[in-house]
């Protein structure tokens, strides 16, 4: 079910944008059109800067040159993110989301059927009352797609969102991600699991020390990748 309304921010549009720290760069000149319904995956080898590239377009961090434009209006309200680690408040798993639901101003009356919508879309529904810090590790990740994901979001960023969790963990939470992607919100992901890749991409953006080497539709990224970085890279070879 899409829940979205008819005006979207998307494309998502990067115009040669740079990222420096300490006269370092770490983003260099990325161009990108970023459309809706496609699963954008990101991949590149450690320090290509993914994270980063991902920080720069949620808007945590602001490009040192170059400039990114959204399509339309206010932007950071229709957007959210999921980091690798989330944090969750000392409340119940219910009471989380409720806490971001009201600091995006919705309406009290809303937020707690909005709450229990979220957790029954990732399958916690029966651990609403349950403190979120007790948790698994997989579980406190659910609930942070489902706090995102009850905002509403035109785009949803996650950052390696199955980083260290079991397999069964893992399958859990690409499950919910590809739920999300369905009912209509934009997936921008950054990962390391080439299998996972496979089973979410729409179309990949490779980087390679801060440039984008290539973006390209998924299927063809993984059977005819147009560049040897990037072949090397899916063989498992390291990139220097």
């Amino acid at each position: 079910m899409n829940m979205h309304g008819p005006v979207s921010i998307l494309p998502l549009v990067l115009d040669r944008v740079s990222f420096s720290v300490g006269g370092s760069d770490i983003i260099r000149a990325v161009s990108l059109e970023l459309r809706k319904h496609a699963c954008t995956v990101i991949l590149g080898p450690n320090g290509a800067g993914k994270s980063v590239l991902l920080r720069l377009c949620h808007g945590l961090l602001q490009p040192t040159a170059g400039e990114i434009r959204w399509s339309g209006p206010q932007p950071e309200k229709h957007q959210a993110m999921v980091f690798q680690r989330p944090v969750m408040l000392r409340r119940s798993t219910a009471a989380n989301i409720c806490y971001a639901l009201k600091r995006a101003g919705v309406p009290r009356a809303e937020r707690q059927a909005r709450a229990m919508e979220a957790l029954r879309l990732v399958g916690l529904e029966a651990l609403a009352d349950r403190s979120a810090r007790v948790l698994s590790g997989g579980e406190q990740q659910r609930v942070a797609l489902a706090r995102a994901w009850a905002l509403r979001p035109d785009v949803l960023f996650l950052d390696e969102p199955t980083a260290s969790l079991d397999p069964a963990a893992t399958r859990a939470i690409e499950d919910v991600i590809a739920t999300i992607h369905k009912g209509g919100t934009k997936v921008i992901m950054t990962t390391h699991d080439l299998g996972q890749a496979r089973r979410l991409a729409d179309d990949v953006v490779f980087l390679h020390r801060g440039r984008v080497i290539e973006h390209t539709p998924a299927a063809t990224f993984f059977e005819r990748p147009a560049s040897d970085k990037a072949a090397a890279y899916l063989r498992g070879e390291l990139l220097l």
